[in-house]
C-alpha cells in the first residue's frame, strides 16, 4: 500500500512539473529577473557601460579595475547616484563634461558614502574628496580644474591605494 502512494505521488509531482514547464514556454515574453534588470527608487540601476582602470603614477602598475556607467547628458550628471542604496567595490559612475573647469559635487538624496575622484583632461587625478558624508548638501569642490569626475565608494581610493597624480584610462563598451 505505502509503495502504491509513493508511485501517486511521484506521479502527480511529474505532471505538476510538466504543467510548470508548459506554462513558462507560454510566456516567453517574460524576461528573467536579473541585476541588471532590477531597479532602484528612482527606476535605474547599474548598467555597465564601460571599464575604467587606474594606472599607478610611475605608469607601471595597474592599481584596481571596475566597471562603469557614464553620466554624459545634464540630466545624467544631475541624477548621478541619488536614491541608490548600495555599489559594489568593481563598480562606479564616470561623469564626463563637456569643458575642463573646477568642479563642485554634494551627496543630496544619495544614500551611500563615496569618494568623489576629480581627473583632469589628460586622465590624470588631480583631487579626491574621500568619504563624503550621505545625504549632505555641502559642497565638494575639486579646487583644480576638471574634466571627469568618478564617483566609487566611500574608502575605495585608501583601499586601492588610489592617490593624486595616478591615472585612469577607460573603454566605452
Amino acid at each position: 500500500m505505502q509503495l502504491h502512494l509513493k508511485c501517486i505521488l511521484i506521479a502527480s509531482l511529474y505532471v505538476a512539473s510538466c504543467n510548470n514547464s508548459n506554462t513558462s514556454s507560454n510566456n516567453a515574453s517574460e524576461t528573467p529577473v536579473t541585476e541588471a534588470n532590477v531597479e532602484t527608487s528612482n527606476g535605474s540601476a547599474f548598467r555597465k557601460e564601460g571599464t575604467l582602470a587606474f594606472v599607478a603614477k610611475s605608469g607601471a602598475d595597474t592599481l584596481r579595475k571596475i566597471d562603469i556607467q557614464l553620466a554624459q547628458t545634464d540630466e545624467q550628471r544631475a541624477d548621478g547616484l541619488m536614491y541608490r542604496k548600495s555599489m559594489s567595490d568593481d563598480q562606479g559612475m564616470l561623469f564626463i563634461f563637456p569643458d575642463m573647469d573646477e568642479r563642485s559635487f554634494w551627496m543630496k538624496n544619495t544614500y551611500i558614502s563615496l569618494d568623489i575622484i576629480y581627473i583632469d583632461d589628460k586622465f590624470e587625478i588631480v583631487s579626491i574628496q574621500k568619504y563624503a558624508t550621505p545625504l549632505s548638501e555641502e559642497g565638494l569642490p575639486s579646487f583644480k580644474k576638471a574634466k571627469y569626475v568618478l564617483e566609487v565608494n566611500g574608502g575605495f581610493s585608501d583601499k586601492y591605494h588610489i592617490a593624486f597624480g595616478d591615472k585612469i584610462v577607460y573603454q566605452k563598451l
